[in-house]
């Protein structure tokens, strides 16, 4: 059955309908004391943070204070902070700057699960070109890496080594602290990207092995287009780009003051509530998930049975795509995803689901459905009913 079928529009979405966010993993609402925080900044507090008169002096203090603020939600040093545009530029930065920093050394493998976010891989790709040796490291069937295998992988001839704490499009939990106290071991340099990690998982850099980690603001409240990496005390790194002597010289440019106050106010708010928030979030997606699979008991639920961040549910139910259902959800004003947000538009299955050893059917299926700050019991009761209908229906005309 083609996605457009006439036949598949079944209840379009009444005007009465309240719409159903489902899509947290890819972006979250701007918190209303973050905009609030911002504001100042957009107007009397416009100065460059660069200057030394009273309006730059004013910002600089803001930039500052929010760096401290930063480093203190991640058990940091206010000096291991480097304000980044978000993830993207955050895990480039990482393995890109680690690499170019280290390869002089002898050191000639950069090392990466098959299923990071494509801002490593491509990072990976890109050393690679510059003569780096590329490194796969094994995942098992529900996405979580080979420990043993990663030991045999990530060896002295490494550069840096890259493991995202979280998937960002299975949910599944990385043995971040058993990969990093290995990197360590054999004087590699590890990376994680932590952008779906941060207020759903503890992290700490004073107690987690890690020598670089990613996070980005607009997963958590902040505005699309601020992030931070940390730069554990100790690690060089080559800059991305070249210009002014800004965050010591690892990301010249003039400063976002605003951005910067955004993040750290949306971080602070973030672990304020995270226990709570944590635990309300798993009894959603835990209830939503067992309803679906009450109701359809062959569903394939990606990354059950491993440990799980609370807020991601990945499904697929055999004999139905992916693309069909997602359209069927959104006339009943229901948002969800068929994996990463920076793969939307994609008409193959996700690579992230292909390297769990799924066949091409399964994968090609794949819903990521995530909860967040806008989601309720009412919305996971509505969904609990109307994602089997939906899918039921779709495996009934496309057998036809």
């Amino acid at each position: 059955m083609r996605s457009g079928d006439p036949r598949f529009r079944v209840g379009y979405i009444s005007h009465m309908a309240s719409p159903i966010y489902l899509d947290h993993a890819a972006s979250t609402p701007v918190r209303p004391e973050v905009l609030e925080a911002m504001l100042p900044y957009y107007s009397v507090r416009f100065g460059n943070a660069s200057s030394t008169h009273r309006w730059g002096r004013e910002t600089r203090t803001a930039v500052d204070e929010a760096r401290e603020r930063v480093a203190a939600c991640l058990g940091a040093h206010p000096d291991e902070i480097c304000f980044t545009s978000g993830g993207t530029e955050g895990d480039n930065l990482a393995v890109l700057g680690a690499w170019r920093a280290t390869r002089a050394s002898g050191r000639r493998a950069v090392a990466a699960s098959p299923i990071e976010h494509k801002a490593v891989l491509g990072a990976m790709h890109e050393c690679a070109k510059e003569g780096a040796e590329e490194r796969v490291l094994a995942v098992d069937a529900t996405g979580t890496v080979d420990l043993a295998a990663a030991r045999e992988r990530i060896g002295t001839d490494t550069a840096v080594a890259s493991v995202m704490w979280v998937s960002n499009e299975i949910g599944t939990i990385q043995p971040i602290a058993e990969l990093g106290e290995h990197a360590r071991s054999v004087g590699a340099i590890f990376h994680t990207d932590a952008v779906q990690a941060f207020g759903k998982i503890g992290i700490d850099t004073r107690t987690h092995p890690y020598d670089l980690l990613t996070v980005s603001g607009h997963k958590f409240g902040a505005p699309k287009g601020v992030g931070a990496t940390f730069i554990r005390r100790g690690v060089t790194l080559e800059p991305l780009f070249y210009g002014g002597s800004q965050d010591r010289g690892r990301r010249p440019g003039t400063e976002n003051v605003a951005f910067t106050v955004a993040l750290a106010t949306a971080m602070e708010l973030t672990l304020a509530e995270h226990e709570r928030e944590g635990a309300r979030l798993k009894a959603l997606r835990d209830r939503l998930e067992r309803a679906i699979v009450a109701a359809i008991p062959d569903t394939v639920v990606f990354g059950r049975g491993a440990a799980r961040a609370p807020h991601i549910l990945n499904v697929a139910v055999p004999g139905v795509d992916s693309e069909s259902l997602l359209m069927a959800l959104d006339l009943q004003g229901v948002a969800c995803s068929g994996g990463s947000a920076c793969q939307s538009g994609s008409i193959t299955p996700s690579y992230v689901i292909l390297a769990l050893g799924v066949g091409h059917e399964i994968a090609a299926g794949a819903i990521r459905m995530s909860v967040g700050a806008l989601s309720t019991d009412a919305d996971i009761d509505r969904v609990a009913t109307l994602f089997p209908q939906l899918a039921l229906k779709a495996r009934e005309l496309a057998s036809a």
